[in-house]
Parts: C-alpha cells; sequence; structure tokens
C-alpha cells in the first residue's frame, strides 16, 4: 500500500492513517517543518536539538508538538542516532531520555522499542528512511531510522529478529509503515553504497536503482528497506509505503541534500497514550 497512507492531519504532522483503530490510544506519525517558532534555515518546527538551532526554541516547538497530540513531552524517549543497526528496548525509566539536550538521548542507536504505554518514541530525519513497526496482538511498537549505512547494516530486519526471537511475535503479526524519505527522484549515491547491498537482496527482487552514469546511482532507499523487511519475512500486506519524497516536497519537509546540510529536522513518533486505556 502506498500514496496516502501517511496523510495530513495537522500543518505539525502526518499520520498512518491505516493503523488507526489497530491500538487504542496509539499516537504515530510523521512531522512537516510547518507549525513552529524556528527562524531562517530552520524555520519553521525544527524538532532537532542538533543542528545549530536554538536549543530552547526547538524545545518550544516539541512541547507545542507534544500538546497537539495529547502526549506531554515528559514521557518522550529520543535517541542519539549514529547510522547504526543498534535496537535497544525502552522502558518508562528512559521517559525524558534526550528531550533537552541531544546527547542525552538513549546512547548510539537507530532503533527503540517499547511494549510499555505512556512511552512516546521519537528519532529525528531530513532525508533517511523512518521505519514503524506494531504488533497490536502485543502492544509492541517501534521505530527505527535507516539511512543508506543502516539500510544495508539490515536494521529493518534487526528489529524484526528481535521481536520474533526476544519477544515471541510471530512475523505475520508484525506491521511496518515506511514513511516520507527522499526518493530515487532525487536521491544519487556511488558504487561504495551500491556494493554494500546485501548480494541476496539484489538477485532476489528488482533492481532498486537505475544507472545515471559510470559509477553513479538513483537509489530508491525506501524501496531497498521494503526489501530487506521482505526477506526477513514481513508479509507484503503488512508494509505500508508512503510515497512522498522528502526532497520533492519543499513546502512539507526539510531535506538535507536539498538544503546543502543547513536545514533542520522532522521526527518519527509512535506511542500508546495510558489515558486511552483508563
Amino acid at each position: 500500500m502506498t500514496a496516502n497512507s501517511f496523510q495530513l492531519e495537522d500543518k505539525m504532522y502526518l499520520s498512518v492513517s491505516p493503523w488507526d483503530g489497530l491500538i487504542k490510544g496509539l499516537s504515530v506519525g510523521f512531522t512537516t517543518k510547518n507549525g513552529g517558532n524556528s527562524v531562517e534555515e530552520f524555520s519553521s518546527l525544527n524538532l532537532g536539538l542538533h543542528v545549530n538551532d536554538q536549543n530552547e526554541i526547538v524545545i518550544k516547538n516539541r512541547d507545542q508538538l507534544a500538546k497537539a497530540l495529547g502526549f506531554t513531552l515528559d514521557n518522550w524517549v529520543f535517541a542519539e542516532q549514529v547510522h547504526s543497526n543498534v535496537i535497544k528496548k525502552v522502558t518508562k525509566e528512559s521517559k525524558g531520555k534526550g528531550i533537552s539536550v541531544y546527547t542525552d538521548g538513549l546512547t548510539a542507536s537507530d532503533g527503540i522499542y517499547t511494549s510499555e504505554k505512556g512511552i512516546m518514541l521519537s528519532l529525528c530525519f531530513a532525508d533517511c528512511v523512518p521505519l514503524y513497526f506494531i504488533a497490536p496482538e502485543h502492544s509492541l511498537i517501534g521505530l527505527a531510522h535507516a539511512g543508506w549505512k543502516g539500510t544495508v547494516k539490515n536494521i529493518a530486519g534487526e528489529m524484526i529478529i528481535k521481536w520474533n526471537k526476544d519477544e515471541g511475535v510471530n512475523l505475520k503479526d508484525i506491521k511496518v509503515a515506511i514513511g516520507p524519505a527522499i526518493n530515487d527522484c532525487c536521491y544519487i549515491v556511488d558504487e561504495k553504497v551500491i556494493s554494500s547491498i546485501d548480494k541476496n537482496i539484489l538477485k532476489e527482487y528488482p533492481l532498486p536503482y537505475n544507472t545515471v552514469s559510470e559509477g553513479q546511482y538513483k537509489l530508491n532507499l525506501p524501496l531497498l528497506n521494503k526489501y530487506y523487511l521482505l526477506s526477513a519475512g514481513i508479509p507484503d500486506e503488512n508494509i505500508i509505503t508512503s510515497d512522498l519524497c522528502t526532497s520533492c516536497e519543499s513546502g512539507l519537509f526539510f531535506s538535507h541534500r536539498r538544503d546543502k546540510g543547513k536545514t533542520g529536522r522532522m521526527l518519527s513518533f509512535i506511542g500508546i497514550n495510558e489515558e486511552a486505556h483508563l
């Protein structure tokens, strides 16, 4: 499923509409660049603390989003993202990590998940692929940050392995959403990236890239992540994909490539509100 899987709910964020009602109290989506207080290249809803915006304004933006979602900022958890394939399980003891200082987030991890209600998981993006995971029967929710390095390190598959082996979740019970990211229309990579892709993936599925010139390729990074998910055993019908390109949609999103590195960050977020279960 593609196209309108991510729908604009408010100028500040898009929701994952196909997942409505799958888990009571579920709040899940991806922010835009609009509706905040930042200025110049960070205008206006910059939610990243590591891009040289004013910290107090970023925190104000985060608090504004949290209030719009009805999920108090003290209950959010952020990670120090390093383009790894490290997955960490989050508990209530981690609530508040990284909300005001980037390096106070969960150390060196690009995948986070929890089985506890009342925790909002969140990661930062500006072109990389946001991955969302839910297992409704187990009340498990998770996020991953997949740039090209995390993608070829199979961070998507690592989350599936953890849920299957550590949490006892059947693969058919896991649903995954692939969020807005830079697409092959705007993403040219070199031989180093292409040669890092699992050769079995390239044999099993149609190529996720096209040659532009010698040593230069247009790579469909969201599609490549889908291939890794399929290879991990997730049924095709359990995967939904946004068709929004963060580089093309200049009115909606920040883009590290388009904006030549001087830009803000969007957030992926997922949480189950405790109040919905009272």
